[in-house]
């Protein structure tokens, strides 16, 4: 099956997904209190998050065909999304800048004159365009990688936290294993060994990430297991699964949430700097800021193309980060308790 295929059922799969936690929020009269209080207290942090989703399906959603291609072959049978259609025939000869009616060296009249908000790159690439399909590639790293790292801290958390002896052993030895290994170092070989594919990437990062959630995961399990309805449960007979799933787990779930969203803005973080390495994933925008930094020396210099990335990945980090606080102050037992 062809990837864009693949593309195409994922979302369908996440949008179904997403109505089913939206109709399940509903139901929960906690769940929707938090979610009108983060949208009272972060509304335009929301909205951002929101524009970056809905760029991110743009460029997910995929077909062959219905694009005249002109004498290109090979585009027809290519596979095209919303925002690629949305800005077929854009390209220009060279770098313009933004808004710019002429060529930015040589000073050749543009294809598109003035139409270029962002301007363009060395090949004639609207920055614009390469800059709203980073927002793909940012929201698959960060939340994939955290759906696989997630998971795992708390298989791994939970297990050691609750059954202890020779579990927590085993659990804490791997944690301070991979704890005492340069963590950048440890990255660069699991993508040199797993390949430079945004999979990869992500199984790389997820590897490298659970540590730090499994040490939390693990010392608040060590303190619920303790309660006194945890105690009545087992005393009940209730199974060790059981007692897991239905007390142990819900109460880690505002750490999860909280994790998920924090954890989001350094896994982006982390893929910019792999490709300013040079070991990224195409398309983001840490790959552009790779491109762009020998622009910096240019005469007369090129600050465009460093700038949009460089603005387009601040804007989702302080985002995520705004509602990021938000959600602790909401879902933090702790916080809730000193607010009353």
């Amino acid at each position: 099956m062809a990837d864009w295929v693949w593309s195409n059922v994922v979302v369908a799969l996440l949008l179904m997904g997403t109505g089913g936690v939206v109709f399940y929020a509903r139901r929960s009269r906690m769940w929707t209190e938090t979610f009108s209080d983060l949208w009272r207290r972060r509304r335009f942090a929301v909205l951002v998050i929101g524009f970056y989703v809905l760029v991110a399906l743009l460029d997910s959603v995929a077909w062959v065909g219905g694009m005249d291609q002109g004498e290109d072959t090979v585009a027809r049978y290519e596979a095209q999304s919303i925002l690629d259609r949305l800005f077929a025939g854009s390209q220009e000869r060279s770098y313009s800048a933004p808004f710019a009616d002429v060529e930015f060296y040589g000073g050749a009249p543009l294809t598109h004159p003035g139409a270029h908000i962002l301007g363009t790159d060395l090949i004639g690439r609207d920055v614009l365009y390469l800059s709203l399909k980073g927002a793909r590639v940012a929201l698959l790293i960060g939340g994939l990688t955290s759906l696989l790292a997630i998971p795992l801290a708390l298989l791994f958390g939970i297990s050691a936290g609750y059954f202890g002896g020779r579990i927590d052993d085993v659990v804490f030895f791997v944690m301070s294993t991979l704890a005492s290994m340069p963590g950048l170092l440890l990255l660069i070989a699991l993508i040199m060994v797993l390949g430079k594919s945004t999979v990869a990437v992500c199984f790389a990062l997820a590897i490298t990430g659970w540590v730090g959630f499994c040490r939390v995961v693990r010392g608040e399990t060590f303190k619920l297991r303790e309660l006194e309805y945890v105690s009545a449960a087992r005393a009940l007979g209730v199974s060790e699964f059981g007692i897991i799933v239905r007390h142990i787990l819900p109460n880690l779930m505002h750490l999860v949430i909280i994790t998920f969203v924090l954890m989001f803005s350094g896994l982006v973080l982390s893929e910019a700097i792999l490709s300013w390495l040079g070991i990224g994933v195409d398309g983001s925008w840490g790959q552009m800021i790779d491109q762009a930094r020998n622009e910096l020396s240019r005469d007369p210099i090129v600050w465009w193309n460093i700038v949009s990335a460089g603005l387009a990945l601040f804007g989702l980090i302080l985002a995520v980060n705004f509602v990021g606080d938000a959600l602790r102050d909401t879902l933090d037992p702790r916080t809730l308790r000193e607010t009353e």
